[in-house]
């Protein structure tokens, strides 16, 4: 099973392709993907790169961290599971009671 890692500090003309071209120096890379920002389509300047082997991966960390990409000092570490969110209310919220009068967009504000 392969190794995803974390990329980060990356400059915003990076794309898929060149990250994958850039790992596949240390082994086989089983994916690649920058991370954009779903308004825009602009790079956030970090993506994930999963290679094939743990040794694979230990080596890209080792040749990557710290090393010069466009003059900028990449960032690479073991990718960390994405901790769960806590539900931020957002359009139309969870936070209303059987008579809708908390929470929510254009609810009744209590004045029953």
């Amino acid at each position: 099973m392969g190794k995803k890692l974390y990329v980060g500090n990356l400059p915003f003309s990076a794309t898929d392709q060149i990250l994958s071209d850039t790992f596949a120096q240390c082994g086989t890379v089983e994916s690649a993907k920058i991370i954009t920002d779903r308004d825009t389509g602009r790079s956030k300047g970090f993506g994930f790169v999963e290679m094939s082997t743990e040794a694979e991966a230990a080596d890209a960390i080792s040749k990557f961290n710290g090393a010069d990409y466009d003059g900028r000092a990449m960032t690479v570490n073991e990718a960390k599971p994405m901790a769960p969110r806590e539900n931020r209310g957002g359009f139309g919220g969870g936070n209303r009671d059987r008579n809708n009068t908390r929470g929510g967009f254009g609810g009744n504000r209590g004045s029953r």
